[in-house]
Protein backbone atom coordinates (compact mmCIF):
# COMPACT_ATOMS: atom_id res chain seq x y z
CA UNK A 1 0.00 0.00 0.00
CA UNK A 2 1.42 3.43 -1.08
CA UNK A 3 1.98 6.01 1.86
CA UNK A 4 1.77 9.52 1.39
CA UNK A 5 4.27 11.89 2.99
CA UNK A 6 4.46 15.47 2.48
CA UNK A 7 2.55 15.56 -0.38
CA UNK A 8 4.78 12.79 -1.66
CA UNK A 9 2.85 9.07 -2.57
CA UNK A 10 5.80 7.15 -1.60
CA UNK A 11 4.84 3.55 -3.68
CA UNK A 12 4.77 0.42 -1.74
CA UNK A 13 7.78 -1.58 -3.68
CA UNK A 14 10.15 1.99 -2.43
CA UNK A 15 8.58 2.21 0.70
CA UNK A 16 9.19 -1.95 1.47
CA UNK A 17 12.95 -0.99 0.71
CA UNK A 18 13.45 2.39 2.38
CA UNK A 19 11.86 0.24 5.20
CA UNK A 20 14.65 -2.51 4.61
CA UNK A 21 17.46 0.05 4.66
CA UNK A 22 16.44 1.65 7.68
CA UNK A 23 16.73 -1.78 9.45
CA UNK A 24 19.69 -2.81 8.39
CA UNK A 25 21.57 0.39 9.24
CA UNK A 26 20.23 -0.42 12.52
CA UNK A 27 20.96 3.07 14.11
CA UNK A 28 17.86 4.38 12.75
CA UNK A 29 15.62 5.57 15.53
CA UNK A 30 12.16 4.81 13.69
CA UNK A 31 12.02 3.17 10.39
CA UNK A 32 9.20 4.73 9.69
CA UNK A 33 9.88 8.28 10.66
CA UNK A 34 10.92 9.41 7.02
CA UNK A 35 11.48 13.19 6.13
CA UNK A 36 10.46 14.28 2.83
CA UNK A 37 11.76 16.65 0.81
CA UNK A 38 11.40 17.34 -3.10
CA UNK A 39 14.20 19.03 -4.68
CA UNK A 40 13.60 21.29 -7.53
CA UNK A 41 14.97 22.17 -10.97
CA UNK A 42 14.69 18.52 -12.36
CA UNK A 43 12.99 18.35 -15.75
CA UNK A 44 13.35 14.65 -16.41
CA UNK A 45 12.74 12.81 -13.18
CA UNK A 46 11.03 13.66 -9.96
CA UNK A 47 13.81 13.71 -7.22
CA UNK A 48 13.79 13.49 -3.89
CA UNK A 49 16.13 13.98 -0.40
CA UNK A 50 14.19 11.41 2.12
CA UNK A 51 16.09 10.94 5.83
CA UNK A 52 15.86 9.78 8.95
CA UNK A 53 16.93 10.45 12.60
CA UNK A 54 19.34 8.05 14.29
CA UNK A 55 20.33 7.90 17.90
CA UNK A 56 23.49 10.12 17.42
CA UNK A 57 23.03 13.47 18.47
CA UNK A 58 22.30 15.89 15.01
CA UNK A 59 22.97 13.00 12.82
CA UNK A 60 20.63 11.81 9.89
CA UNK A 61 20.57 8.80 7.18
CA UNK A 62 19.76 10.16 4.01
CA UNK A 63 19.17 8.98 0.59
CA UNK A 64 17.97 10.08 -2.59
CA UNK A 65 14.98 9.19 -4.67
CA UNK A 66 14.43 9.72 -8.67
CA UNK A 67 11.08 8.78 -9.07
CA UNK A 68 11.32 8.19 -13.38
CA UNK A 69 9.58 10.57 -15.39
CA UNK A 70 6.77 9.17 -17.47
CA UNK A 71 7.59 8.49 -21.12
CA UNK A 72 10.92 9.55 -20.74
CA UNK A 73 12.20 5.70 -22.57
CA UNK A 74 12.14 7.48 -25.49
CA UNK A 75 15.49 9.52 -24.93
CA UNK A 76 17.23 6.79 -23.58
CA UNK A 77 17.29 3.13 -22.64
CA UNK A 78 17.03 3.10 -18.52
CA UNK A 79 18.65 -0.13 -18.28
CA UNK A 80 21.77 1.19 -20.34
CA UNK A 81 21.52 4.30 -17.86
CA UNK A 82 21.73 1.86 -14.98
CA UNK A 83 24.66 0.48 -16.37
CA UNK A 84 26.57 3.44 -16.89
CA UNK A 85 25.58 4.86 -13.61
CA UNK A 86 27.29 1.73 -11.63
CA UNK A 87 30.26 1.97 -13.79
CA UNK A 88 30.82 5.58 -13.08
CA UNK A 89 30.68 4.83 -9.53
CA UNK A 90 32.92 1.99 -9.29
CA UNK A 91 35.14 4.95 -10.86
CA UNK A 92 34.75 6.73 -8.28
CA UNK A 93 32.56 9.30 -10.23
CA UNK A 94 29.26 10.41 -8.40
CA UNK A 95 26.94 8.27 -6.11
CA UNK A 96 26.26 5.08 -5.56
CA UNK A 97 23.04 3.00 -6.26
CA UNK A 98 21.28 1.77 -3.30
CA UNK A 99 18.23 0.39 -4.71
CA UNK A 100 16.18 -0.06 -7.62
CA UNK A 101 12.52 -0.34 -7.58
CA UNK A 102 9.97 -0.40 -10.49
CA UNK A 103 9.29 2.95 -10.37
CA UNK A 104 12.51 4.55 -9.50
CA UNK A 105 15.94 4.01 -7.90
CA UNK A 106 17.80 5.44 -4.68
CA UNK A 107 20.94 6.65 -4.66
CA UNK A 108 23.95 7.82 -2.41
CA UNK A 109 22.59 11.43 -1.26
CA UNK A 110 26.03 13.28 -1.41
CA UNK A 111 26.60 15.95 0.64
CA UNK A 112 27.47 18.50 -1.04
CA UNK A 113 26.22 21.95 -2.78
CA UNK A 114 24.70 21.74 -5.84
CA UNK A 115 25.52 24.34 -7.78
CA UNK A 116 23.60 27.50 -8.87
CA UNK A 117 22.98 29.06 -11.95
CA UNK A 118 25.55 32.17 -11.15
CA UNK A 119 28.13 29.67 -9.96
CA UNK A 120 28.51 28.62 -13.32
CA UNK A 121 30.12 32.56 -13.60
CA UNK A 122 32.27 31.91 -11.26
CA UNK A 123 36.05 32.06 -12.53
CA UNK A 124 37.37 29.89 -9.63
CA UNK A 125 34.03 27.36 -10.19
CA UNK A 126 34.48 27.26 -13.37
CA UNK A 127 37.98 26.49 -13.47
CA UNK A 128 36.45 23.43 -11.55
CA UNK A 129 34.66 22.20 -14.02
CA UNK A 130 36.49 22.11 -17.10
CA UNK A 131 39.18 19.90 -15.22
CA UNK A 132 36.70 17.65 -13.77
CA UNK A 133 34.89 17.35 -17.04
CA UNK A 134 38.37 16.23 -18.73
CA UNK A 135 38.54 13.67 -15.81
CA UNK A 136 34.58 12.52 -16.90
CA UNK A 137 35.87 12.32 -20.41
CA UNK A 138 38.98 10.45 -19.98
CA UNK A 139 36.77 7.67 -18.24
CA UNK A 140 36.59 4.23 -20.49
CA UNK A 141 33.09 3.37 -20.26
CA UNK A 142 32.46 -0.43 -22.05
CA UNK A 143 30.15 -0.05 -25.16
CA UNK A 144 30.66 1.43 -28.65
CA UNK A 145 32.62 4.39 -28.32
CA UNK A 146 30.40 5.38 -31.86
CA UNK A 147 28.95 9.08 -32.02
CA UNK A 148 25.34 8.75 -31.06
CA UNK A 149 24.30 12.21 -31.66
CA UNK A 150 23.38 12.20 -34.90
CA UNK A 151 20.89 8.79 -34.54
CA UNK A 152 19.69 10.10 -31.14
CA UNK A 153 18.55 13.07 -33.15
CA UNK A 154 17.09 11.38 -36.06
CA UNK A 155 15.44 8.82 -33.34
CA UNK A 156 13.72 11.83 -31.43
CA UNK A 157 12.74 14.12 -34.87
CA UNK A 158 10.78 10.66 -36.00
CA UNK A 159 9.10 10.52 -32.32
CA UNK A 160 8.00 14.40 -32.51
CA UNK A 161 7.04 13.98 -35.99
CA UNK A 162 4.49 11.29 -34.57
CA UNK A 163 3.41 13.87 -31.84
CA UNK A 164 3.06 17.19 -33.20
CA UNK A 165 -0.13 18.94 -34.26
CA UNK A 166 -0.11 19.92 -38.27
CA UNK A 167 0.42 23.85 -36.92
CA UNK A 168 3.37 22.80 -34.44
CA UNK A 169 5.00 20.67 -37.10
CA UNK A 170 4.50 23.93 -39.60
CA UNK A 171 6.29 26.41 -36.91
CA UNK A 172 8.83 24.35 -35.85
CA UNK A 173 9.55 23.32 -39.87
CA UNK A 174 9.84 19.68 -38.34
CA UNK A 175 9.76 18.63 -42.26
CA UNK A 176 13.02 20.03 -42.95
CA UNK A 177 15.30 19.19 -39.76
CA UNK A 178 16.00 15.48 -41.20
CA UNK A 179 18.08 18.02 -43.73
CA UNK A 180 19.16 19.84 -41.24
CA UNK A 181 20.64 17.27 -39.23
CA UNK A 182 22.48 16.06 -42.24
CA UNK A 183 23.88 19.37 -43.25
CA UNK A 184 25.24 19.45 -39.51
CA UNK A 185 26.74 16.17 -39.17
CA UNK A 186 28.24 16.54 -42.62
CA UNK A 187 29.80 20.36 -41.48
CA UNK A 188 30.69 19.41 -38.13
CA UNK A 189 31.98 15.80 -38.48
CA UNK A 190 35.73 16.26 -38.42
CA UNK A 191 38.00 13.03 -38.69
CA UNK A 192 40.45 14.94 -36.10
CA UNK A 193 37.73 15.55 -33.51
CA UNK A 194 38.15 14.05 -30.20
CA UNK A 195 35.54 11.66 -29.30
CA UNK A 196 34.87 10.37 -25.46
CA UNK A 197 32.42 9.28 -23.26
CA UNK A 198 30.29 12.63 -22.67
CA UNK A 199 27.93 13.82 -19.98
CA UNK A 200 25.54 15.50 -22.91
CA UNK A 201 23.39 17.55 -20.06
CA UNK A 202 26.38 19.79 -18.09
CA UNK A 203 23.52 22.24 -16.73
CA UNK A 204 24.27 23.97 -13.36
CA UNK A 205 21.81 20.88 -10.80
CA UNK A 206 23.59 18.17 -12.61
CA UNK A 207 27.09 19.84 -11.29
CA UNK A 208 27.83 19.48 -7.16
CA UNK A 209 30.58 21.06 -5.31
CA UNK A 210 32.25 20.40 -1.43
CA UNK A 211 31.77 23.80 0.58
CA UNK A 212 35.07 22.65 2.20
CA UNK A 213 36.78 20.28 -0.36
CA UNK A 214 35.90 22.29 -3.36
CA UNK A 215 35.71 18.98 -5.43
CA UNK A 216 33.41 18.65 -8.08
CA UNK A 217 30.96 16.21 -9.10
CA UNK A 218 28.84 15.72 -11.69
CA UNK A 219 25.96 13.46 -11.84
CA UNK A 220 22.26 12.35 -13.58
CA UNK A 221 23.88 10.62 -16.55
CA UNK A 222 20.47 9.99 -18.56
CA UNK A 223 21.67 11.63 -21.77
CA UNK A 224 25.48 10.25 -21.20
CA UNK A 225 27.05 8.69 -24.18
CA UNK A 226 30.28 8.73 -26.60
CA UNK A 227 30.11 12.20 -28.63
CA UNK A 228 32.96 14.67 -29.63
CA UNK A 229 34.13 16.74 -26.24
CA UNK A 230 33.41 19.77 -28.35
CA UNK A 231 29.67 19.15 -28.62
CA UNK A 232 29.92 18.51 -24.45
CA UNK A 233 31.46 22.14 -24.08
CA UNK A 234 28.67 23.68 -26.37
CA UNK A 235 26.01 21.82 -24.31
CA UNK A 236 27.68 23.72 -20.99
CA UNK A 237 27.73 26.92 -22.30
CA UNK A 238 24.20 27.18 -23.57
CA UNK A 239 23.29 26.06 -20.06
CA UNK A 240 24.65 29.13 -19.12
CA UNK A 241 21.75 31.09 -20.43
CA UNK A 242 19.51 28.85 -18.60
CA UNK A 243 17.82 29.02 -14.59
CA UNK A 244 15.62 26.21 -13.53
CA UNK A 245 14.88 28.09 -10.25
CA UNK A 246 12.94 31.03 -11.47
CA UNK A 247 9.19 31.65 -11.44
CA UNK A 248 9.67 31.04 -15.47
CA UNK A 249 12.53 27.93 -15.41
CA UNK A 250 11.59 27.55 -19.22
CA UNK A 251 12.43 30.84 -20.02
CA UNK A 252 16.26 30.79 -21.64
CA UNK A 253 18.20 34.39 -21.72
CA UNK A 254 20.62 34.58 -23.93
CA UNK A 255 22.62 37.61 -23.11
CA UNK A 256 24.20 35.24 -20.13
CA UNK A 257 25.61 33.30 -23.38
CA UNK A 258 29.13 33.15 -22.44
CA UNK A 259 31.69 35.43 -24.32
CA UNK A 260 34.54 34.94 -26.46
CA UNK A 261 37.03 34.78 -23.42
CA UNK A 262 35.06 32.89 -21.33
CA UNK A 263 34.77 30.33 -23.37
CA UNK A 264 38.18 30.53 -24.28
CA UNK A 265 39.26 30.22 -20.60
CA UNK A 266 37.43 27.51 -20.12
CA UNK A 267 38.68 25.28 -23.38
CA UNK A 268 42.40 26.19 -22.05
CA UNK A 269 41.78 25.06 -18.78
CA UNK A 270 40.06 21.87 -20.08
CA UNK A 271 42.80 21.09 -22.65
CA UNK A 272 45.37 21.74 -19.99
CA UNK A 273 43.98 19.80 -16.82
CA UNK A 274 45.59 16.76 -19.04
CA UNK A 275 48.88 17.65 -18.23
CA UNK A 276 49.97 19.20 -21.61
CA UNK A 277 50.21 22.49 -22.73
CA UNK A 278 47.67 23.22 -25.54
CA UNK A 279 49.21 25.05 -28.38
CA UNK A 280 46.85 28.43 -28.95
CA UNK A 281 45.89 26.58 -32.44
CA UNK A 282 44.51 24.15 -30.24
CA UNK A 283 42.66 26.22 -28.13
CA UNK A 284 41.00 28.13 -30.81
CA UNK A 285 40.19 25.06 -32.67
CA UNK A 286 37.63 23.35 -29.36
CA UNK A 287 36.67 27.19 -28.91
CA UNK A 288 35.75 27.10 -32.31
CA UNK A 289 33.93 23.63 -32.89
CA UNK A 290 32.21 24.08 -29.60
CA UNK A 291 30.53 27.30 -30.64
CA UNK A 292 29.26 25.59 -34.21
CA UNK A 293 28.30 22.41 -31.82
CA UNK A 294 25.94 24.79 -30.28
CA UNK A 295 23.64 24.61 -33.30
CA UNK A 296 23.16 20.21 -32.75
CA UNK A 297 22.65 21.74 -28.85
CA UNK A 298 19.85 23.39 -29.81
CA UNK A 299 18.70 21.15 -32.28
CA UNK A 300 18.71 18.50 -29.60
CA UNK A 301 16.90 20.32 -26.82
CA UNK A 302 14.33 21.76 -29.17
CA UNK A 303 13.73 18.18 -29.77
CA UNK A 304 13.41 16.71 -26.68
CA UNK A 305 11.32 20.29 -25.52
CA UNK A 306 8.81 18.99 -27.82
CA UNK A 307 8.57 15.48 -26.91
CA UNK A 308 8.76 15.83 -23.30
CA UNK A 309 5.56 18.42 -23.74
CA UNK A 310 3.41 15.26 -24.77
CA UNK A 311 5.11 12.72 -22.25
CA UNK A 312 6.26 14.22 -19.26
CA UNK A 313 3.85 15.66 -16.52
CA UNK A 314 6.75 18.00 -14.97
CA UNK A 315 5.06 21.43 -14.23
CA UNK A 316 7.43 23.02 -16.84
CA UNK A 317 6.83 24.71 -20.29
CA UNK A 318 8.65 22.38 -22.78
CA UNK A 319 7.02 24.10 -25.49
CA UNK A 320 7.99 27.37 -24.69
CA UNK A 321 11.49 25.83 -23.95
CA UNK A 322 11.59 24.17 -27.27
CA UNK A 323 10.36 27.31 -29.34
CA UNK A 324 13.39 29.32 -27.59
CA UNK A 325 16.02 26.36 -29.05
CA UNK A 326 14.87 26.52 -32.29
CA UNK A 327 14.99 29.86 -32.81
CA UNK A 328 18.43 30.13 -31.47
CA UNK A 329 19.29 28.05 -34.15
CA UNK A 330 17.74 29.34 -37.14
CA UNK A 331 19.42 32.93 -36.06
CA UNK A 332 22.54 31.13 -35.04
CA UNK A 333 23.31 29.30 -37.65
CA UNK A 334 23.86 31.54 -40.92
CA UNK A 335 26.95 33.02 -38.88
CA UNK A 336 28.29 29.66 -37.78
CA UNK A 337 27.79 27.78 -41.08
CA UNK A 338 28.32 30.63 -43.00
CA UNK A 339 32.53 30.66 -42.66
CA UNK A 340 34.62 27.81 -42.24
CA UNK A 341 35.99 29.50 -38.77
CA UNK A 342 34.53 31.39 -36.37
CA UNK A 343 36.52 33.98 -34.77
CA UNK A 344 37.37 33.62 -30.83
CA UNK A 345 37.73 37.60 -30.78
CA UNK A 346 34.28 38.12 -31.62
CA UNK A 347 30.93 36.54 -30.43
Amino acid sequence: MAVKINGFVVPENLMKLLSSMASNWGDVINKNMLKVVHLSGAMTNEVYRISWPTKRDDDNRTVLVRIYGEGVEIFFNRDEEIRTFECISKHGQGPRLLGRFPEGRVEEFIHSKTLSAHDLRDPETSALIAAKLREFHNLDIPGPKNVVLWDRMRNWLNEAKSLCSSEQANEFRINTLEEEIQTLEKELSQDFQEVRFCHNDLQYGNIMIGEETRSITIIDYEYASYNPVAYDLANHFCEMAANYHTETPHVLNYSLYPGSEERRRFAQIYLCSSGNQPSEAEIEQLVNDAEKYTLANHLFWGLWGIISSYVNNIEFDYMEYARQRFQQYWLRKPKLLGTSKVSINGD
